[in-house]
């Protein structure tokens, strides 16, 4: 499966770089993990994205999505359920690369939000939390 990798950070909502860890904690592998924009559902014409204020800035905790055309709002939570992530990977398990896709949604696992993904070779988990935080024991 080959996944188009995106051009600019202007056609994501997310994207990161992680090295992977084994069991002894040792950086073994690596991870590339985005997600692409929607276009709107209603007008189809441009991609989703936070609302912007007066002067222009995004506004970064918007709880919502605007199509910038025809001004059309999802709530926050309802747009990112909706989203597929896509990760380009070097296994930290068994070494081998690959790429994986799976719903936008973080699970909550060891006490951290975390995306995870499943190596198509070993199934091993390749996990990527939020704001690189530590597994709880």
């Amino acid at each position: 499966m080959t996944l188009r990798k995106p051009e600019s950070m202007d056609e994501c909502v997310y994207f990161t770089q992680r090295s992977l860890n084994n069991e002894k904690k040792e950086p073994t592998g690596e991870i590339t993990t985005w997600v692409f924009r929607e276009t709107c559902r209603k007008c189809g014409k441009e991609k989703m994205g936070k609302p912007r204020d007066s002067k222009g800035k995004i506004k970064i905790r918007a709880d919502e999505y605007v199509c910038p055309s025809c001004g059309f709002s999802i709530p926050k939570q309802d747009y990112e359920d909706s989203l597929i992530a896509y990760a380009e990977y070097k296994c930290c398990h068994c070494g081998d690369s690959g790429d994986a896709k799976t719903n936008y949604k973080r699970e909550n696992i060891n006490g951290v939000q975390t995306l995870r993904f499943n190596c198509n070779k070993c199934s091993g988990n390749l996990d990527v939390t939020k704001k690189m935080k530590e597994k709880k024991k």
